[in-house]
């Protein structure tokens, strides 16, 4: 049986007729919050990490968000090359059903949707038999196998580091791929043979992987180089301060000058993403002076004071 896919407007806690920001701002708010760097060994903030990241995956795209408001749990196979399925569609408990609807001849009620996904974190759907008949392809001659094309879509950091991902295909044929350390958004991996199969004993075709890397809850990507904000304290743009910063590789120390202020950045050669052809990009710090919103009567003091000894005139 398919497992039934979540309602992704619930996972992010936004009505449906939410608008992109709003969608934006709720998956920021709980990506942080169960962000696995965050929540080291548990495994419940991990996987509603999963859950989270899935749900803003579909709801950031206009195009598969269009298509889950329309057709619901059958999204996917529509999508896939299915078509809209034909009238009679919607069942009377109000579960739609993508019953009788084809591609390449195939039944889309035939397939457990919910196992088209790669072994590793954040997998993405592969629907091999439907591709042979419905895939996009690439010029091949019609013996030849046809070539197909997927979104592989990666972390960050995987992007960053590269690795090693096993993709399961519905027929239970698995796949490696080795990730280069360096690809970027709208990179493609092509895997030779791994697409449709040929007839009359020719090649098979090729499948085309079209990297798309998931937005990161802390750094901001630039090209090769990345951008954090880095919240600091009055004192600490005051009299200067040496901090820790994270990076794509861990946290690092860094020094905030005497008299910094808020927007300023601060450059971490070489602590940015790697590129595909060797070296990195850069890491930009951009400070942000937050002030406590909750202070003891010894602190309140101690800012009366300065208030009565400054000379500082922020609005002149």
């Amino acid at each position: 049986m398919a497992a039934k896919i979540k309602d992704y407007y619930e996972l992010l806690g936004v009505k449906r007729g939410a608008s992109d920001d709003d969608i934006k701002k709720s998956y920021r708010a709980l990506a942080r919050k169960f962000h696995p760097d965050l929540n080291p060994g548990d495994k419940s903030a991990e996987e509603q990490f999963k859950q989270v990241q899935e749900a803003y995956d579909v709801l950031s795209n206009a195009e598969d968000r269009k298509l889950y408001d329309e057709y619901g749990d059958n999204w996917r196979a529509v999508k896939a090359g299915a078509g809209p399925p034909p009238p009679g569609w919607e069942g009377p408990t109000g579960q739609r059903s993508t019953r009788g609807a084809r591609a390449g001849g195939f039944d889309f009620n035939d397939f457990d949707f919910g196992s088209f996904r790669t072994s590793g974190e954040g997998g993405f759907d592969i629907f091999e038999e439907l591709f042979r008949g419905a895939g996009r392809g690439r010029g091949q001659r019609s013996d030849r196998g046809r070539d197909v094309e997927a979104e592989l879509e990666l972390s960050l950091e995987e992007a960053h580091q590269g690795g090693r991902r096993t993709l399961q295909m519905q027929s239970g044929k698995t796949i490696d791929v080795n990730i280069p350390a360096g690809v970027r958004d709208g990179s493609t991996v092509r895997l030779a043979g791994q697409g449709g199969a040929g007839s009359n004993g020719s090649e098979a075709g090729d499948l085309y992987l079209h990297i798309r890397l998931r937005p990161h809850p802390v750094f901001r990507v630039n090209g090769d180089d990345l951008e954090v904000e880095l919240p600091i304290a009055p004192w600490e743009a005051v009299l200067g301060a040496k901090v820790e910063a994270p990076t794509i590789d861990g946290r690092v120390e860094v020094t905030v000058p005497a008299g910094a202020k808020s927007e300023q950045r601060l450059r971490l050669r070489g602590q940015g993403l790697n590129k595909r052809n060797g070296g990195r990009g850069d890491e930009y710090v951009r400070l942000k002076i937050v002030v406590p919103t909750d202070v003891s009567a010894e602190e309140r003091r101690l800012f009366e004071e300065l208030k009565r000894v400054s000379r500082f005139q922020p609005r002149s």
